[in-house]
């Protein structure tokens, strides 16, 4: 008996003794610790994804790939899987699961000597202490210290809550963070679609992803997740039934396609930066935002398309600059093709001319097969000269190509209505120069579509919103709008003849002129707008004065801070492609100021609404029953920057620039539709800014250097077929709706030239928009810039110092 005590004595005091040694050990270890009391407001880093209008995805920004889901509303079979492959005792252990750790421990000593891998015994709890406070580290020291944090972690928090933490921050391979990305990158689906095969074979992979991929280690793969099945099973987690169908299920992977994604890459670049702006590169990159944008991708694909073909049709009048490089065709040609780099987003095939003959030449294509290109394919491609002229005709397909050559193709299966062989194609170039178009909705503001270039993959600089550049003559209405709102009318007779202005000191005279070099006397504002007159305009904004101009610009959003000299009135003054179409969509929205957006709303990783463009408050909106009643009328909270009357005349006005004038070309489209041409000195710059009563477009073309796009380009012949391209795509198929007149506008019937009331037997009769009271009677008055600076009609004798715009109309 005293042996049997003494035998209790000296365990009792080594158990003593033990437990002294353990707290010590947790004392020791417990010091300066990672503070686990984060992990109560902790945030997973989560893409952020940026949808579409109609809800397509156009970009994903992301450190790692995850997409964070509260506890609630991760399904009870995920749970149940890894709960039964992971820590089948998680909900009632205290973050540590000793009869795992004992079982462990005498594993590993049975195992000791076979080489076989130690036995882990880490709770989930474990896992979250390890990946979200401590390193990788394997040593003592490291568990000791994964031990107390799992302690205090499971004191502080709810099991659902470290559930949530584990979860949605486990690595589950392919850079799949957290268990709704790997559903989706393993089995493209939503977590609330996953199965019991699928959620075990998920919950199969956080001890080693990488070897069980669900393709490359197949079996492996597939045994490891029917042994989480029996798991889940052994746990009664499912019926022995489920377990069943669930083990003779196929591991089938499928690649992640059923999420609707659309391309629109300048837009979606600037989105992500005014992203930056609003949150910083953190917030962007890990704060899991939902970000609805404006885009509407059927119109961003007429955009892109038009820009595209527009700037190619303008490359191809100005010759061919020579292949993209020359490959040896003694050995593998095609893998030499294949070595070739060229941009990912061009809507091309590339190619290498094998032979060529009298009659085409023959391409060898990436796929090994071969094509042909006829001579008549070829006959643009004139060698390009200095000054973008052309060299001599191409009378053979050698004038063009020679074998070796890399190069551009299209594939043409029909051409006007004639069926041409399987394998012919037409030559292409990449453009040198470049442009950009916006379309937007001129009521709000909202940008429904905007290109910022040929090619993203080339250059990523957006000349939709970066480019600074001259409008020309398309920044002309906004000096006719300020004097419209000054009393005079479309009919208001201005001379147009030479005009002299001494710019001051040292600075010489400025005479300005008609791009036809003609003078046509006193001609009415709408035909000076219609026909672009420079002359006119100069004595208009002379007559006005520049101050209000520059109002005007500013007023409008074309250009802040506008210098007051008269040659700003023809558009010296520099802006951009989305400024100037903001800045006509209100013309045709009577007047109302808008603010570019190219984002609707953004929610935060909760769902919760963060940003939405459109502020107004509408309480009769909330929890309305329908019945057949009204919706509610939002108040219109929109700055009125000019009268609604002359905004209307302007609009008309610049019908008739469609109609008569420079725009003419456009007129075939058979749609109400305004706008204006503009082009700058030795025409470096080309614009058509216009609409139609529901939809604002503005486009521009010329190189990024700045150089001159030919002596014959302007904007009627280089930006204008874009907008005719984009305006009759985006439109086709709709009503033609015609231009809304406000309240107090009367249209009347006038002789064009003179702009007064038409009489019986006048031919050049049109419809005239005018304000109360203002209908003419008589049109003795013109408009002659006033006295300052202005030399008469005589002016051009005084040739000393004189110096001209060379041409901005």
């Amino acid at each position: 008996m005293r042996i049997l005590l003494s035998i209790f004595g000296v365990l009792f005091l080594m158990a003593i003794a033990g437990g002294i040694g353990v707290l010590a050990i947790f004392w020791h270890f417990g010091q300066d610790l990672p503070d686990y009391t984060q992990l109560e407001n902790y945030e997973p880093e989560v893409m952020t994804r940026v949808h579409a209008s109609d809800g397509a995805l156009i970009a994903e920004y992301a450190r790692e790939k995850r997409v964070f889901v509260p506890i609630t509303s991760i399904p009870h079979v995920v749970v149940d899987a890894f709960v039964a492959a992971e820590d089948k005792n998680f909900f009632s252990h205290p973050g540590i699961d000793f009869a795992s750790v004992l079982r462990a421990a005498v594993t590993n000593v049975v195992n000791m000597g076979t080489g076989k891998r130690p036995v882990g015994a880490s709770t989930i709890t474990q896992q979250v202490a390890k990946n979200f406070l401590l390193t990788s580290e394997v040593s003592y020291e490291r568990k000791v210290k994964e031990a107390i944090l799992s302690f205090r972690i499971e004191r502080a928090f709810s099991k659902e809550h470290i559930l949530e933490l584990y979860l949605n921050e486990i690595y589950l391979g392919n850079g799949s963070y957290g268990v709704a990305a790997a559903a989706l990158r393993y089995f493209d689906k939503s977590l609330d679609e996953i199965n019991i095969e699928e959620a075990a074979y998920l919950a199969a992979l956080p001890k080693a992803p990488s070897n069980y991929h669900p393709v490359r280690n197949h079996d492996e793969a597939k045994a490891r997740r029917n042994w989480v099945i029996g798991r889940m099973l052994e746990e009664k987690f499912i019926t022995e039934a489920e377990a069943q169908n669930a083990w003779a299920s196929p591991l089938i992977a499928k690649e992640r396609q059923s999420v609707d994604t659309y391309r629109a890459d300048f837009f979606a670049e600037e989105v992500r930066r005014q992203l930056v702006d609003r949150y910083g590169e953190n917030m962007l990159y890990d704060g899991g935002l939902s970000v609805r944008s404006t885009v509407d991708p059927r119109l961003q694909t007429i955009a892109d398309q038009a820009l595209v073909e527009g700037l190619v049709e303008y490359d191809r009048r100005h010759g061919w600059r020579g292949p993209i490089t020359n490959i040896d065709l003694a050995d593998d040609w095609q893998q030499k093709l294949r070595e070739v780099e060229t941009p990912n987003d061009l809507p091309w095939d590339k190619a290498v001319v094998l032979r060529v003959s009298a009659e085409e030449a023959t391409l060898g294509l990436l796929s090994g097969k071969q094509g042909r290109i006829p001579l008549r394919f070829l006959t643009w491609a004139r060698p390009w000269k200095e000054g973008q002229k052309l060299g001599a005709a191409v009378n053979s397909p050698s004038d063009v190509l020679s074998p070796g050559d890399v190069i551009y193709v299209r594939h043409f299966a029909e051409l006007d209505g004639e069926e041409l062989p399987p394998n012919t194609y037409g030559l292409r170039q990449i453009p040198a120069v470049n442009g950009a178009l916006v379309a937007m909705d001129p009521h709000t503001g909202r940008v429904l579509a905007m290109s910022g270039g040929f090619s993203h993959d080339m250059s990523k600089f957006n000349r939709a919103t970066q480019a600074r550049r001259q409008p020309g003559s398309a920044f002309k209405p906004f000096v006719y709008l300020a004097a419209l709102d000054q009393g005079f009318t479309p009919s208001t007779l201005v001379l147009d003849a030479p005009f002299v202005i001494d710019q001051g000191p040292g600075l010489g005279k400025w005479k300005p002129g008609n791009y036809s070099g003609k003078f046509y006397g006193p001609s009415t504002m709408r035909l000076g707008i219609e026909l672009s007159r420079n002359l006119m305009t100069v004595r208009l904004a002379q007559t006005i004065g520049m101050d209000k101009v520059a109002d005007y610009a500013q007023r409008f959003g074309v250009v802040d801070d506008m210098p007051q000299v008269l040659s700003m009135a023809l558009g010296a003054a520099e802006t951009t492609v989305m400024r100037m179409t903001a800045a006509y969509a209100q013309f045709v929205n009577g007047g109302k100021k808008i603010t570019p957006t190219l984002i609707d709303r953004i929610q935060n990783r909760r769902g919760e609404v963060i940003y939405r463009r459109d502020e107004r408050q509408c309480a009769e909106c909330q929890d309305v029953d329908f019945r057949n009643q009204m919706p509610p009328e939002l108040p219109d909270t929109r700055e009125q920057l000019t009268d609604p009357a002359s905004a209307f005349q302007m609009v008309s006005m610049l019908e008739g620039v469609v109609e008569r004038g420079t725009g003419r070309r456009i007129r075939e489209l058979g749609y109400p539709l305004a706008g204006k041409t503009g082009t700058t000195n030795d025409s470096r710059d080309a614009w058509f800014v216009g609409f139609s009563p529901d939809l604002a477009v503005g486009v521009y073309v010329g190189f990024d250097d700045n150089r001159s796009l030919g002596d014959q380009e302007q904007g009627a012949s280089a930006a204008a077929p874009i907008f005719k391209q984009f305006m009759g795509d985006a439109l086709k198929g709709t009503k033609a709706v015609p231009f809304r007149t406000p309240p107090g506008i009367r249209m009347v019937r006038v002789e064009a030239r003179s702009g007064l009331p038409a009489r019986p037997g006048d031919q050049n009769v049109i419809w005239e928009a005018f304000k109360p009271g203002t209908i003419p009677s008589s049109n003795d008055n013109v408009i002659d810039g006033g006295d300052a600076g202005y030399s008469g009609v005589g002016a051009e004798g005084n040739t000393g110092g004189v110096s001209s715009p060379g041409g901005i109309y």
